[in-house]
């Protein structure tokens, strides 16, 4: 029999500690918009400067060499622009590194997988937890030339790893890549140059509390008016006192605007950025600030009402209201999404398909939902899945991480706790032990529906699987019905029933003299029945 591999306890997500709100800068002008451009530019390309140099210094970087970094790009900017030229830069050399381990526990799941499979006899089968053999020969000798080459990349960025060497293209990779296959990405030359001018500006500066509106670098009015400070080598274009340009637009934030005005008219920190979207010719801007985090509700409290399970899915989140004792009530229900297009298409069809989700807890009146801590990092290897190219793809498109971070951060504005379980088995239990139950004439329980009640008992503290059903004779009469949810904690959950008193015929109730003599007749009897019957003596005669 099989080891069941340790499941870990739920825990409540804590809740957001920044947030971040955007909205477009309209009503500009020419001027505006060629300010921007040459603002975003000149800081663009400082920021390129210093982040070559902070890749430069490597694991040998202290705050000595930051202040160094620092003074030499104040002539060329302001103090507060090099201030957040460096922080930014400091932030992606950080993210690089950390990628960079990311890519290394890649390889080396990589390269231990290929050298199992190749320890393995041609065609030999693989079991659930590992798989098998490769299935020829032919590509047995194609894995073994594909282990030496990540061998070699392994031993290429562990070597980089302990340099502290990073490798980062601002503006994207992705983009920069593009730039060799412009007719298949159906851009000209002058397009692809205009995305990438566009994503190497720089135009974000950090919040500073106790100044006015909590900006000094780009300032926004509570009435909406934009101002920025311009550059010391741009100073001639601005049309406002103290080096300043005023756009010409005024903004509102539709999402939590009276929170943000709030802390405009308090002077308090708030970060900005601005970024100009290519494809729709559109300029916005984007306003963050930390919040105060606030205390986990404790689990107890969060399932006092019940709980919703959550599964989620490539296509739609499968879920089921479950009571305090892990029954389910009602019916399941689907919120289907579509992770195809756009990267802001699928973010907008997950977070619609979250605010059906929280719509539903709130009219249940639940106080949790419950997910699975999803990771995928080592599912999505090719090496693991072989040819199953379409499965590998399937997974990798499931936005697993930033599902829980968005539920999270939009449930913490409704009071709705979020619960993350481990997701061990829940599919597998929840299908044996739930589907076949709850499908009726009239109602089609999907595996993914019985995986969403196996997620919200496990965050319950319920075992995912049922009770086996006794024999018949032993579910009434001999010792009750015994498949009754009774949660491990219980007293006398596997205890015999309380005694009854009286006979037990099943013709005879209990107290059945006692119930005969204070019920009312309710047929009519015969009145031969009530006479007593006696035969008479017979005469003798002679």
């Amino acid at each position: 029999m099989a080891r069941l591999r340790e499941v870990a306890a739920p825990f409540v997500v804590p809740a957001p500690s920044g947030v971040a709100v955007r909205t477009r800068l309209g009503q500009l002008t020419g001027a505006d918009e060629e300010v921007l451009r040459r603002v975003g530019a000149h800081l663009g390309a400082l920021a390129g400067r210093d982040l070559r140099a902070r890749c430069r210094d490597g694991l040998e970087h202290d705050a000595g060499a930051w202040a160094v970094r620092k003074r030499e790009l104040t002539p060329h900017s302001s103090a507060r622009w090099a201030g957040a030229i460096t922080k930014a830069t400091h932030d992606q050399w950080a993210l690089a590194r950390r990628c960079a381990l990311a890519h290394i526990r890649s390889l080396e799941a990589g390269v231990r997988m290929i050298a199992h499979r190749l320890s393995l006899p041609v065609g030999s089968k693989g079991t659930k937890r590992a798989p098998g053999g490769y299935r020829s020969r032919h590509e047995w000798h194609a894995k073994a030339r594909r282990l030496r080459v990540l061998e070699d990349r392994l031993t290429q960025e562990r070597a980089d790893w302990k340099a502290g060497r990073v490798r980062v293209v601002r503006g994207g990779k992705h983009l920069a890549r593009t730039r060799h296959y412009l007719p298949a990405a159906r851009l000209t030359e002058s397009q692809w140059r205009q995305r990438w001018a566009a994503q190497r500006w720089f135009l974000q500066a950090d919040g500073e509390s106790g100044k006015q509106f909590g900006n000094e670098t780009i300032r926004i009015s509570p009435g909406g008016e934009v101002s920025i400070r311009l550059p010391n080598p741009l100073k001639e274009l601005a049309n406002a006192p103290r080096g300043r340009y005023v756009l010409n637009g005024r903004i509102t934030f539709a999402h939590r605007g009276q929170e943000w005005a709030e802390r405009v008219e308090a002077n308090r920190a708030v970060a900005y950025r601005i970024h100009y979207d290519v494809n729709r010719g559109r300029w916005y801007i984007t306003a963050s600030w930390q919040v105060p985090v606030s205390r986990t509700i404790p689990m107890a409290a969060a399932l006092s009402d019940g709980v919703i399970g959550v599964d989620m899915n490539a296509d739609h989140l499968a879920a089921w209201r479950l009571d305090v004792h892990g029954n389910p009530l009602g019916s399941p229900r689907r919120f289907f999404y579509d992770l195809t297009g756009t990267a802001e298409h699928r973010d907008a069809q997950v977070r619609h398909a979250m605010t059906r989700l929280l719509h539903w807890g709130e009219a249940c009146g639940v106080k949790a939902i419950a997910v699975e801590d999803l990771n995928f990092t080592a599912e999505k290897t090719r090496e693991k899945h072989g040819r199953r190219k379409r499965f590998r793809q399937l997974v990798s498109g499931m936005p697993t991480g930033r599902f829980r971070a968005r539920l999270t951060s939009m449930a913490d504005q409704t009071g709705i706790a979020v619960i993350a379980v481990d997701p061990a088995y829940t599919s597998r239990w929840g299908a044996q032990h739930w589907q076949t139950p709850l499908a009726s004439t009239t109602r089609t329980t999907t595996r993914h529906d019985a995986a969403s009640i196996a997620i919200g008992r496990r965050a319950q503290g319920h075992p995912l699987r049922r009770r086996t059903a006794p024999p018949r004779a032993h579910q009434s009469d001999a010792h009750g019905h015994r498949t009754a949810q009774a949660g491990p904690e219980t007293p006398g959950r596997e205890g015999p029933r309380p005694h009854i008193s009286g006979p037990r015929i099943r013709s005879v109730p209990p107290d059945a003299e006692r119930t005969r003599a204070t019920r009312a007749p309710n047929t009519v009897r015969d009145v031969r029945s009530e006479q007593q019957w006696i035969q008479d003596p017979l005469l003798l005669t002679g």
